[in-house]
């Protein structure tokens, strides 16, 4: 026979190894005024206990399971007058992408119907353009397809290029969620990427955007050929902004033949995994969007970029010029990795700038229903 034996209470002393601890710091959940020596000691720290520090911040933060989908659709290709070095968009440039007008409203609505369809909750639409100077008619008919795709109950997001304040209040009214307009890398090394628009100019849209109650998504690009320094410098630029971006993309560049940056290597994914880790312990309630060149990792290298903090994935059939990991693999990927997608003005940044907009639905909604 078994005998029942006294029990006692025992206080654990250490976390159990399979809970990410919170962090011990006395620092400001957010933070807006980091030194670049304080944002580089963390990227410089070993791999998995940077790994693992990012995973507590993000487990503090987020969901762990919640992954916001995103569709990515180039809404007028090509004929760009700006030199970004790694833009087959550019005129300047002999590439495979070749110059077309602005696409009509309906593909881009049946794009975005079928985007929510296969479970994405954000649309993107994106103009390979400089700005919108002259460009009345085109910039009407944007604020059209903005109108529309909120309709869907969707967030939007549209790159335009550079923007006035004025611009980013139409853009707000039609029902815009979010504008990415990406700082691409450090202020040091940006010259040697970009000169047909300088950095500050690009800062001023944020400021344009950010103003007019769009939530902000700028990030940048790495295998630009920048240093460690300089993917410490980017986040440094994106975390002292008085808010954070309410997304902060990562892409990997995507090499194409007849571009300046053709040539060059594949970004590691330990360099990946890092920028990702460090901009989320910089800017702890940024979503983290995992972008261009995620078609080219293997699984196991997703995940652990996941692991590290990013919630964020484009997918679909394509991005604006480079490839794009279908929904049926992604949707795949996720259930083997017990990852769900988030719903549309989850995150709550995005939520608190459209609470307006969104009390006027569900009131509009209880309206009618009441009328039945």
């Amino acid at each position: 026979m078994f005998r029942s034996l006294p029990t006692r209470s025992v206080q654990l002393t250490r976390s159990l190894t399979t809970h990410a601890a919170p962090l011990k710091s006395t620092t400001p959940v957010t933070r807006h005024n980091w030194k670049k020596d304080e944002i580089q000691g963390i990227y410089n720290a070993p791999l998995l206990d940077l790994v693992f520090r990012a995973a507590s911040v993000h487990r503090q933060h987020h969901d762990p399971s919640k992954i916001q989908l995103c569709t990515l659709m180039n809404i007028k290709t090509g004929g760009c007058t700006e030199d970004c070095s790694y833009c087959s968009q550019s005129s300047r440039y002999s590439t495979p992408t070749k110059a077309s007008r602005l696409i009509d409203i309906e593909p881009v609505l049946e794009a975005a119907r079928k985007a929510k369809a296969n479970g994405s909750t954000r649309f993107c639409m994106g103009a390979a353009w400089r700005d919108l100077a002259g460009r009345k008619r085109g910039f009407e008919r944007i604020l059209d397809m903005v109108r529309e795709v909120r309709g869907m109950g969707m967030e939007v997001c549209t790159t335009l290029g550079m923007l006035s304040p004025e611009q980013a209040r139409q853009l707000k009214e039609a029902g815009l969620t979010a504008y990415n307009h990406n700082l691409d890398t450090s202020r040091e090394f940006y010259p040697q990427v970009i000169t047909t628009r300088s950095y500050d100019e690009r800062l001023d849209t944020i400021s344009a955007v950010r103003e007019a109650g769009i939530s902000v998504c700028s990030g940048g690009i790495l295998g630009l050929g920048e240093s460690d320094s300089d993917r410490v410098g980017l986040i440094h630029e994106v975390a002292n902004m008085p808010e954070h971006p309410e997304s902060f993309p990562v892409n990997a560049l995507v090499p194409i033949p007849g571009t300046p940056l053709e040539g060059n290597d594949p970004v590691s994914v330990h360099i990946l995994i890092r920028t990702i880790a460090t901009a989320r312990i910089a800017m702890p309630t940024t979503i983290i969007r995992l972008a261009a060149g995620r078609n080219t990792l293997p699984e196991t290298d997703q995940a652990m970029c996941f692991m590290a903090g990013a919630n964020a994935v484009f997918t679909g059939e394509q991005m604006l010029t480079t490839p794009c990991s279908p929904w049926d693999e992604d949707k795949a990927m996720m259930g083997r990795w017990g990852l769900d997608g988030m719903r549309s003005f989850e995150q709550v940044g995005v939520a608190k700038k459209e609470a307006a907009r969104l009390e006027q639905v569900v009131t509009s909604r209880e309206a009618s229903a009441a009328t039945l």
